[in-house]
This record gives structure tokens, C-alpha cells and sequence, in this order.
């Protein structure tokens, strides 16, 4: 019997992507998570909600990934935990506390077999089935860039910056502030209905346009206080601008993106700057791919900087993603907790109490004790 047959013969793996704002839950081999769910826990003893990794120690830290887990075995995905295979996916660079504490959670609370932890950027390249691209990850609380070539992260050259969806959302709050908006009426989940339902990405020659028209005002209305809030239009095409600015650190996203493959060996570079690959809740909004290629394409042939160090004709190329932008990474681990992965590589619950330790590719030692 085929090795894919007998996984998928068991019960299916949990496969859970934990974001700052945002958490994909659902199982292995499925297209689409069950459920996307806001990163918020309740406390039991107050009944306040907090967001999950808003912590004072390891212990509050615990309890809150215990609780918040409680939530999607239960309330959402309605399955026990117990002897279950997990897939997570992570940031490879995120923190280590977290990675521990969601590990001990699973292992020594919930009584679980295996977990499988994936790297963010290259299980979302897996959607598309290719070994190399260059993985731009443009999340809530940061944009992360990730080269990979021939199925390998190319750690040296990895890039981030702390723009990202909150960064838009608190521009939408300043600019609607100073035209008069009460606070009290911009709450987190009013500033994103604003985001998705009315901002856009200008085009780059609109951009740079000195004398434009706006385009019109949308007037957005917010059910829970009866009000009516007048969106200008200059807001709506303005605010994604921060991914774009001009500034003596030169750490827009455009040149974010070149900085990552400049840093990557010369024979890599084309075949990344052919496969550039952008995912994440950020990158849903409208007109982003078109400005980013146009963006790309002209600091490539106008900056000295640049046109140096990449030789001959160059022409940037995007990766489209299968299905929404937001869940890709989650796909990504749905596919490989299908395949036979999830057996040789998962982290067992006996190896993990040997030790009580995930093994850290980061960790020497780890990589001596081939963990």
C-alpha cells in the first residue's frame, strides 16, 4: 500500500498557521482551512480578550496558548486532540518562547503524537510546486522577504521591515483623526473593514502624478454606533503609499526585495528576479502586484545602484497564488501533512520528553545531535 494511503487512513492531521492578528486552522490534504479566526484569547477568570501573544511571562504565556487552544479543539474544529499529528506553521525566524511554550502545550497538555513544524516562506512555495522563488510575505504586524533556490532558504539574504496590514490601519486612523473622525469610533476591526473595502494601490505613473483628481469619497457606515463616517479619497489611494516611500534608508519594499537578492550568490539572481512570489493578508489588496512589478522594473533601470550589480536584460515575474493570498502558508502545510513527511520528520511526543526541547536549526548542538 502506497505510503500516501496509509497517512491519509489514519485520522488527518491538524494543520494550524498562529499569525499575530489572524490563525488558519483545518486539516491535512484540504484546500481550504476550516476556519480563520482573529489570534485573541478570552480569559477564563475575567472574561477579557486579549491577544494571544500579549504576555507578561512563560507561565501567562502557557495559559493562554492552553486556553486558546481549547478553542479550536473544541469549539471549532470539534476534534480531540489526543494522539493527533499537528502540523504548525511558523516564521523560521520567530521567537524561540513561543515555539516552546505552543510545543509543551501540545505535547504535555493535550497529549498529542507528533508535530510537525514548517517553515512559513517555503511550505507556501510548495503550493506552487516549484524549487526556487523569492517568498514576499506581507503579514500584519511586519513584511518578511525569503529567497529560496533548489528548495533551500537562503538565510543570509532573508529581509524584514515592520510595515505591514497594522502599519496601514494606523495611517487609515491618523488620516481620518485629522479630518475630524471621533476616536472612539475607529476601532481595529473598523479600521480593517475600511482597508479591504475602500483602499487600493495607485498605479506608478498616478503615483508620481504632481496635479491628480481623487477619486471619490466613500461614505462607510459603522452599524454599532449608528454612524455615518465620510472616507476622502485621497485617504483611499494614499495609505499603501508607506510600502513605497522614498527615504534615505531605502528600505522601501521594492528595494527591500532587490537588497534580498543582491545578497544572494550571482548565479541565483535571475531565477529569482523570474519568480518573485508574494503572499500573505497584505498583499490581497487591489493593485499591489502591478505597482510592485512597475516599482521593481524602474528602480532596475534608473538607480545606478542597481543597474551596476544586475547584468544583462532583467524582467521581474509573479508567482499568482493557489487561492486567496492569506491562507497559502496554511496550504502549503495542508499539502505536506498528505504526504510521508509527517511521518519521517514530525517531532515525536517520546522525543520530545526526553528533552523537553524542540530542536532549533538555529542550535549547534541540535544539529550535531542530528535533531
Amino acid at each position: 500500500m502506497p505510503l500516501y494511503e496509509s497517512v491519509m487512513q489514519e485520522k488527518p492531521p491538524i494543520v494550524l498557521d498562529i499569525g499575530n492578528a489572524y490563525t488558519k486552522l483545518g486539516f491535512a490534504a484540504e484546500s481550504h482551512p476550516r476556519k480563520i479566526i482573529p489570534t485573541e484569547v478570552v480569559l477564563t477568570t475575567t472574561g477579557e480578550t486579549k491577544l494571544l501573544f500579549d504576555y507578561a511571562g512563560t507561565e501567562e504565556l502557557y495559559d493562554q496558548i492552553v486556553d486558546f487552544l481549547q478553542t479550536i479543539f473544541f469549539k471549532h474544529l470539534l476534534v480531540s486532540p489526543k494522539e493527533r499529528k499537528f502540523v504548525i506553521v511558523e516564521n523560521i525566524y520567530g521567537q524561540t518562547i513561543i515555539r516552546e511554550t505552543l510545543a509543551r502545550a501540545l505535547f504535555i497538555h493535550f497529549d498529542v503524537s507528533s508535530v510537525l513544524f514548517v517553515p512559513a516562506h517555503l511550505i507556501a512555495l510548495s503550493t506552487l510546486a516549484v524549487p526556487t522563488g523569492l517568498v514576499v510575505d506581507i503579514g500584519y504586524s511586519e513584511t518578511t522577504i525569503m529567497p529560496v533556490f533548489s528548495g533551500v532558504q537562503i538565510m543570509a539574504a532573508f529581509k524584514d521591515h515592520s510595515y505591514g496590514s497594522s502599519a496601514v490601519q494606523e495611517e487609515i486612523k491618523r488620516q481620518l483623526l485629522a479630518t475630524g473622525v471621533k476616536e472612539r469610533l475607529l476601532t481595529p476591526s473598523v479600521l480593517e473593514d475600511i482597508k479591504v473595502r475602500t483602499c487600493f494601490v495607485n498605479s506608478f505613473e498616478r503615483a508620481y502624478k504632481e496635479e491628480k483628481q481623487s477619486p471619490p469619497d466613500v461614505e462607510y457606515g459603522i452599524c454599532d454606533d449608528d454612524a455615518v463616517i465620510s472616507i476622502p479619497g485621497s485617504l483611499r489611494e494614499s495609505v499603501y503609499e508607506l510600502l513605497f516611500e522614498q527615504n534615505n534608508e531605502r528600505d522601501s519594499l521594492p528595494h527591500l526585495i532587490l537588497r534580498a537578492i543582491l545578497d544572494c550568490s550571482m548565479d541565483v539572481r535571475r531565477s529569482l528576479v523570474e519568480s518573485i512570489f508574494v503572499i500573505g493578508g497584505g498583499a490581497m489588496v487591489p493593485g499591489l502586484l502591478a505597482r510592485l512589478k512597475q516599482e521593481l522594473q524602474h528602480l532596475l533601470e534608473n538607480d545606478s545602484y542597481y543597474a551596476t550589480r544586475f547584468h544583462g536584460q532583467l524582467q521581474f515575474k509573479f508567482y499568482q497564488t493557489i487561492g486567496k493570498q492569506n491562507f497559502t502558508a496554511w496550504l502549503g502545510g495542508s499539502l505536506c501533512g498528505a504526504t510521508d513527511l509527517i511521518q519521517t520528520r514530525s517531532l515525536t511526543k517520546d522525543s520530545y520528553l526526553r528533552n523537553e526541547h524542540v530542536p532549533d536549526w538555529s542550535n549547534l548542538c541540535d544539529n550535531r545531535n542530528g535533531g
